[in-house]
Order: C-alpha cells, then sequence, then structure tokens
C-alpha cells in the first residue's frame, strides 16, 4: 500500500474509508500499490520526480457508484482528482494537483450511448476516446466524421472539458458539445439545456434553454463531476480538399495571418487552419541529432539545411475545403489568390513519403492517429510541456509573440517547436517546450523557462486558454482585472458547490477555502 496520505487524514482513517469505496465499486476497482499507481502520474512532468502522486485510486463503473462514492470522500473529506482517459499529456496527464489526492478515474464508463445520424450527434461517457468513436461510426455504417485532436488515444469528453481543439470544420470541442450530465460533490445529477425537461428528444439538438447557461461552468473546472456529454459530428461532405503551402522566411508569419484572417472569419477556409513551424514539421521524420548535436538552439545554417533537405518552409501551413466540389473549386480561387500572394509560397497538393503531411490530411477529415506523437524523438527523453497563449489571428501579433517567445527559448537553450491554430476569430498559439527528462539541468530549465513565458506574455497582454498543473496557480494569478474578480467568482462558487472542497482541489488554481491559504 501507498505511504502517502491525503492532508490531514490518518492511515486508519483512511483504510476505512477504502473499505467503504470497496463496497461500492468492487475491490478489484481500488487502487492502493505502487505499481498500479504509477500509471497516475505525468511521465513527462517538468518536475522532480516524486511530486503529485496519488494515494489510491477508484474508478467507478456508473454514475450511481459515482454518488455512493461522493458520500465516501464527503464524509471523510478526502481530495478527489477525476479524469476521463487521463492522456491530457503536455498540461499533467493523468496526475493529481498534489500528492496524496485520491484519483477517480472515470475510464470504466466508456460507453457511447447515441449516435444520431440524422441531427448529427453521439451522446458520450467520460472514458470514450476518439478512436473508440472513430471505430464505432465505421462499424454502424455511419456517414459523420469526428473532430480528433493529434493523439488518437485522448478522450472525446475530457478533451472538450479542457478546451481542447482539432482540424476539421468542428475544431473548437467546445463550441461542439452540447447538453451535459454532472454530478455535483453532495451527489445532486443535473442535466443542462433541453435535457432539464424530462422527455426531452432534442437535448444534444440545441444549447439554449430558459435560465442561464451552465455548461461553460464545469470546463476546466472542479465544480462537478461530468458523467455524459453531446457532442455534434460533422455529416461527411461531398468533396475535400486538402492542401499545405509552405513559406520561406520566418518573418511571413506576418502575412500569413493577414491573408488567412479575411478567410476565416467568412468561413472560406472552415476549418482550423494551422500553420506549422519547420521543426516542428519535421521532427515527425528525423531527429535533432541527425543534423546538430550541439548544445542551444539548433542554427540558422542547420535550419535552412532542414528546409531544403524535406522541402519544406520556415512556416508550413494546412488547410482544407469541403462541400460539393464545384464550390470548393470557387473558394480555392479565393485561397490561392490570398496565400499564394507571399513572395516564395509553394503548393503541395500532395507528399510522396511524408508522415506529417499524411497524418495532417488524416486529421482533417477526421481521422485519428498517433502520428505527432513521433515528434518527441526529436530530444529524445520523452519530457514536453506545451505553452498555450491564445490571441486574435492578427498578423502583427503573432509575429510579435512569435518573437518574444522564439527569443526566451533560445535564451534558455532550447529550440522553439511551435505552431498556429487559428479558429474562427481567435488564434491558438501552441508552443512545445521538449527536454529528455534524464537530464536534471535541462529539466530544470524547461520549467524556469514555461514560468517566465507566463508573466511576459501576461505583460504584453496574452493569456494561456490551458496550461499543465504545475502552472495553474501562477495563470490564475495573471488574470487579475479588478483585483482579480473573476478567480474571486470561481471561489465563491466552489465554495457553495462544494464545501468540503473534495473535487479536484486547485484544478486551474480554483481551490477549496480551506486549502485557499497555503495555495
Amino acid at each position: 500500500m501507498s505511504t502517502r496520505m491525503p492532508h490531514g487524514v490518518d492511515a486508519a482513517t483512511f483504510r476505512k474509508a477504502l473499505d467503504e469505496l470497496a463496497a461500492i465499486v468492487g475491490k478489484e476497482w481500488v487502487f492502493v500499490d505502487e505499481l498500479p499507481l504509477s500509471a497516475y502520474r505525468d511521465a513527462y512532468s517538468p518536475l522532480a520526480d516524486g511530486e503529485m502522486l496519488p494515494s489510491a485510486a477508484v474508478a467507478p463503473a456508473n454514475m450511481e457508484q459515482i454518488q455512493q462514492a461522493l458520500k465516501v470522500f464527503n464524509a471523510y473529506k478526502l481530495p478527489i482528482w477525476t479524469f476521463g482517459n487521463g492522456r491530457n499529456f503536455a498540461y499533467g496527464g493523468p496526475a493529481p494537483r498534489q500528492s496524496g489526492y485520491v484519483m477517480f478515474d472515470l475510464k470504466r464508463m466508456n460507453r457511447i450511448l447515441e449516435v444520431n445520424e440524422k441531427y448529427g450527434y453521439a451522446l458520450v461517457e467520460p472514458g470514450v476516446s476518439y478512436f473508440q468513436l472513430y471505430r464505432h461510426l465505421r462499424q454502424i455504417g455511419s456517414k459523420l466524421w469526428i473532430d480528433p485532436a493529434a493523439p488518437g488515444w485522448g478522450g472525446v469528453m475530457g478533451n472538450a472539458l479542457e478546451h481542447g481543439a482539432g482540424y476539421t470544420p468542428y475544431g473548437d470541442h467546445f463550441v461542439m458539445q452540447c447538453g451535459m450530465e454532472v454530478v455535483l460533490a453532495d451527489g445532486q445529477v443535473v442535466r443542462t439545456g433541453q435535457g432539464a425537461i424530462e422527455g426531452s428528444q432534442h437535448w444534444q439538438s440545441t444549447k439554449h434553454a430558459a435560465g442561464p447557461h451552465f455548461d461553460g461552468m464545469f470546463t476546466q473546472s472542479n465544480f462537478g463531476v461530468v458523467t455524459k456529454m453531446g457532442i455534434w459530428l460533422m455529416p461527411e461532405p461531398p468533396g475535400y480538399k486538402p492542401f499545405m503551402i509552405t513559406y520561406e522566411r520566418e518573418e511571413d508569419l506576418a502575412a500569413i495571418f493577414d491573408a488567412v484572417k479575411p478567410l476565416k472569419v467568412n468561413q472560406v477556409i472552415p476549418n482550423a487552419a494551422v500553420a506549422v513551424d519547420l521543426l516542428w514539421e519535421v521532427s515527425a521524420k528525423t531527429t535533432r541529432r541527425h543534423y546538430f548535436d550541439g548544445k542551444g538552439p539548433v542554427p540558422d545554417s542547420i535550419r535552412k539545411k532542414i528546409a531544403s533537405d524535406h522541402g519544406l518552409g520556415m512556416w508550413n501551413f494546412y488547410a482544407a475545403l469541403y462541400g460539393p466540389p464545384p464550390i470548393i473549386e470557387n473558394n480555392w480561387k479565393l485561397v490561392e489568390e490570398a496565400m499564394m500572394s507571399i513572395p516564395g509560397a509553394k503548393l503541395h497538393l500532395n507528399r510522396e513519403n511524408d508522415p506529417a503531411w499524411d497524418y495532417r490530411v488524416r486529421l482533417m477529415r477526421g481521422e485519428p492517429n498517433m502520428t505527432e506523437f513521433s515528434i518527441m524523438n526529436w530530444i529524445g527523453g520523452g519530457g514536453h510541456i506545451n505553452f498555450s497563449p491564445i490571441s486574435a489571428p492578427d498578423g502583427k501579433e503573432a509575429l510579435s509573440q512569435y518573437n518574444l517567445i522564439k527569443q526566451r527559448c533560445h535564451d534558455f537553450g532550447f529550440d522553439y517547436i511551435g505552431e498556429f491554430l487559428v479558429g474562427w476569430r481567435d488564434m491558438h498559439h501552441i508552443l512545445m517546450i521538449m527536454y529528455d527528462r534524464a537530464d536534471e539541468a535541462m529539466r530544470k530549465s524547461a520549467y524556469d523557462l514555461f514560468g517566465k513565458l507566463v508573466d511576459e506574455a501576461a505583460d504584453a497582454g496574452f493569456g494561456e486558454y490551458r496550461t499543465h498543473l504545475a502552472f495553474m496557480d501562477q495563470i490564475a494569478k495573471t488574470y487579475k482585472h479588478n483585483d482579480g474578480a473573476l478567480w474571486d467568482l470561481h471561489h465563491r462558487l466552489k465554495d457553495v458547490l462544494d464545501p468540503n472542497g473534495i473535487l479536484s482541489p486547485g484544478k486551474q488554481g480554483i481551490w477549496p477555502q480551506a486549502m485557499r491559504s497555503q495555495a
């Protein structure tokens, strides 16, 4: 049995609580030994080994077991950490916010409860992965597409709750969410939207209902346990045209986004388009040591050789057009005129034997895969953490943000490895800080770099839209308008909905009252 204990709970009391939980979910679904608990750690963490480790794990099978388990957690005031698939790597994976929490593992709840072909949606439980939903749709002969995140092992519900994104026209996953079932800390079950109408057949068809809209309150929060969620699925279009355009110069980033902005706002390009930097793009097919084994960032001369060897640009822009072929060809004229006007632009409509092209094309048509995970081989050692500021898709802002972040990466001895994903009116900048976890100095530098970026981005007016466990408090403090009024509101809600503070304490920097001062 693990020697870690929830804060303020002695060993005898903890064993008694675990016995009661075992009576609810079955003894085989309560984990207390170090070997099974090792699955609930962040294998890629920027923190030293031994931090953010659980005391135990409990895996309920259904909503009723969740309700019963919550009674036990409340009675003993045990802090729990709730998750579905636990694949939120680069942001903490399945690890808890602090050592000693009890993991509330919902992977057993993995039913696809409904697929509605007519209205284009699915109703899923927390454990359903992109691979599972995709295979299910193929098995039943559905003509609906999913929108997967890049690693297909992730959870449909979990990614939407974390404000994740994909690459089809349905790429904003929370926007495509419709209707939740939530168990509150006291065990009460709430259905949002039309799910609150007994016998409603429209729970997943419309978000709207009388009164406030609560779905967003249960994303990136610790106010309840989401047990069911509707997700809209895209009908298979009659045509699909993926493309990539390479750009020769780093400073072309400004022109790229100034060109793409009207195409996105007017939905000429309907999907989540992405500008990928050279090293992110090439890391799916080679390694850093193949070109450079020195310290610090890859020199510009080597970057130019990499680009030449692989037929890539400093920026590589991916997008796609969808719909009837005549509409695609008409819209293509607008895209080509705008995006090819930048000097040195080269158009690619197909690339042979290129795994990066292949996996991007598959993602943009809703096919989950794991190719992107291979980019970890660029450095080796597996360590990675994502810094994710968000802004408008403005060329000047994009270039300014890129230059700031690239310089800080170089200051700390890291390559800039990033991409800019463009939604309808928003831009997600994803920096992947890669490091060898076995190299203690490198791991520590990655941690320090991330903390520096948080403060400097906030000073420049940029906030992160999601983050790693280790930086949730720091990022929460950057949202400081009116003396942090937004987080004061979060805490007021927390104190009312979860007075014992059992649900994921510290999630996104939202702490229960009893733990707030120490946080």
